[in-house]
């Protein structure tokens, strides 16, 4: 008997020293390979395609040097466990990078070195509300190139990837595209001008984005032909654009240069002397290419708006339908640019038309819902029940932005236009010189090529597209939509690494639910309806109180006849049930929203720990019959 215990206890703890070198030896094999699973929606967890593919192009080592003030008392609770994941980002890109990527950290303490080496790569201290300093940024260099994202901050979390791979890029790249940026706004910012009172203002934020990539040069609106050295071609609100630049776009384009174009109907940004109003009153500009456009094909209704009772922002009375809240449903997402920019916000755009030109092809990347019309420039700005009096929807999807490819034909067979003479036909003296020249006219594109055009420039202003945040003495960057996403996707994709594109997925976290967006425009449809049936309720009652009036006539028009009455209590009975409908259909609306929202809920939180319960039990049976089974 005690020969057997001795044995019993021998096996066991043979089995238990066993257990544990199985163990160690497993979790070896697993730390030696880095496994991980990532099950979350859109991979949000993992390196995109795009990295990796600009990782596996690098010539030579890149070194990311990270700025952490790690154990200072002064990095907020929030920030430590930000700066967690991004090490573990950092560390994703040396895995993905087989050697290219060096990573190396900093505690950049008070009068160290450490501080010395951020103050020199361009990474900037932080301030708390006590006045301490902390650093969280870092510097990406390649040779003699340096990119730096002075602050990393958790409200830019989702754009980190896009931030870090851009930097890479960037500095690994030794020539910079030049892209040509020509606009009657102050993209690229302006300086004091008494002359023309003239306020200084900062370049846009898209501007800013640009120059960290690009070779970003001003071309002006009055220019005869554009550089040959200018790749892509930005042009934002075109005001007053004459025949000769005009000219100079179409020969640019012909050569076989990328045009992305912004125009406006409705520039609510780019306020304008009123001609017609003698007090001195202002109006949005309007910015249109009227000889490009004519030979492509399209048109802009230069006299309305887009409004969308789908994608309109706010609700009740701030409802705003001519401000489209654009979700992914509204944009092309087999366009590998679209399809990465998530969501997009068009204040007061227009719509195109038209069927392109013969030759030429026509691929919509933005647009409406079929519940949406056009409306007059008078009503863009109105909110509420007045934006939608008389709202009937078109039944069809109006192109926002659209992408025109193939081969282009001029615009202006005759040749170049002549610029305008002074009134006594007699040229300046400053242009008697001997005239070059001409460079010979191109009448049609060599090869196949494209052009992008949106139907609004407010989207692109830094009040529409950012919000500019003050994070501890900081100026942070954070995006409202996808709108620059959208503009430098588009540029990225003709003129940077295309790999560049992929990575913007990761700026729209958002998912909208679509079912109780759809529930809502059908509630919003009724709702009109009832609305437009009181109002033409009324407006049959006032032309029959006003026959009856008439019929009578004289003094005892003043008097209402018991017809008059009868019909007037009529009216208010309609009202009344119009109104009482109107509450029932809010009412039933807000129960089937909020019991979608409840159940969602529920399936999210609840149904995950029921169903790992559920398995946990189910073992547990298992295991016990099999015990049972074995005795």
């Amino acid at each position: 008997m005690q020969k057997k215990a001795t044995e019993t206890l021998l096996y066991s703890a043979g089995g238990v020293i066993a257990l544990a070198a199985i163990l160690v030896a497993v979790n070896f094999l697993i730390g030696a390979f880095s496994m991980r699973v990532d099950l979350t929606q859109g991979s949000v967890y993992t390196l995109s395609p795009g990295t990796k593919a600009i990782l596996s192009k690098l010539e030579a080592p890149v070194k990311i040097r990270l700025y952490y003030s790690q154990g200072s008392g002064a990095v907020p609770v929030g920030l430590k466990t930000f700066a967690k994941r991004v090490e573990d980002l950092l560390a994703e890109y040396r895995a993905a990078a087989g050697g290219k990527v060096v990573i190396e950290k900093f505690n950049p303490e008070p009068d160290s070195d450490a501080e010395d080496s951020a103050q020199l790569d361009g990474v900037e201290g932080q301030m708390t509300n006590a006045g301490e300093k902390f650093y969280l940024g870092l510097s990406v260099s390649f040779l003699d190139q340096k990119a730096a994202i002075p602050v990393l901050a958790p409200d830019r979390e989702r754009l980190l990837e896009y931030d870090i791979t851009r930097a890479v890029s960037q500095v690994s790249t030794l020539k910079k595209p030049v892209i040509g940026v020509m606009s009657a706004l102050p993209v690229l910012g302006r300086s004091l001008n008494p002359l023309l009172k003239q306020q200084p203002s900062e370049p846009w934020v898209l501007a800013a984005e640009l120059k960290r990539v690009f070779d970003v040069r001003e071309i002006r609106m009055e220019v005869e032909k554009i550089d040959d050295d200018v790749k892509v071609l930005l042009v934002i609100h075109p005001r007053n654009l004459s025949e000769t630049t005009e000219y100079a776009i179409d020969q640019f384009v012909l050569r076989g240069g990328k045009l992305i174009g912004f125009i406006d109907p409705y520039a609510y940004f780019d306020q304008q002397p009123d001609l017609q109003n003698p007090l001195g009153g202002s109006q949005a500009g309007q910015s249109m290419f009227y000889n490009l456009f004519k030979a492509w094909g399209i048109d802009v209704n230069m006299n309305k708006v887009v409004a969308d009772l789908t994608y309109a922002s706010g609700a009740g009375p701030r409802l705003l339908p001519t401000l489209l809240s654009l979700n992914q449903e509204a944009l092309n997402q087999d366009d590998v640019v679209m399809s990465q920019v998530g969501t997009m916000l068009i204040p007061f755009g227009g719509a195109y038309s038209g069927k392109p030109a013969e030759g030429l092809t026509q691929t919509v990347l933005a647009r409406t819902s079929k519940n949406s019309m056009l409306v007059d420039l008078i009503i863009a700005t109105l909110s509420g029940e007045p934006s939608t009096r008389g709202f009937e929807p078109s039944g069809q999807e109006q192109p926002l932005a659209i992408r025109l490819s193939g081969r282009f034909k001029t615009a202006f067979p005759e040749g170049k236009p002549r610029p305008f003479m002074p009134r006594d036909g007699k040229k300046p003296a400053a242009e008697k010189k001997e005239e070059a020249k001409p460079a010979p006219q191109l009448k049609e594109s060599a090869v196949e090529t494209a052009v992008v055009l949106a139907a609004d420039v407010d989207m692109l202003t830094d009040n529409a597209a950012v919000e500019v945040q003050d994070v501890f003495g900081q100026r942070l960057v954070v995006p409202r939509n996808g709108n620059l996403n959208f503009a430098l996707g588009l540029i990225d994709q003709v003129a940077g690494d295309p790999n560049i594109i992929t990575l913007r997925s990761r700026a729209a976290f958002t998912r909208p639910l679509a079912v109780i967006r759809d529930m809502e425009m059908r509630a919003q449809q009724s709702y009109l309806g009832k609305i437009k049936e009181l109002e033409d309720s009324l407006n049959q009652t006032q032309e029959k109180l006003q026959s009856l009036q008439k019929t009578r006539g004289g003094a005892q028009a003043t008097i209402l006849t018991p017809e008059q009455q009868a019909e007037i209590e009529n009216f208010r009975k309609r009202a009344a049930e119009t109104r009482r409908d109107l509450k029932e259909l809010r009412k039933n609306l807000r129960v089937e929203t909020d019991t979608l929202e409840f159940w969602t809920k529920v399936i999210n939180i609840g149904l995950v720990p029921l169903l790992i319960a559920l398995t946990g039990l189910l073992l547990a049976l298992a295991k016990r019959r099999k015990a049972r089974a074995r005795a």
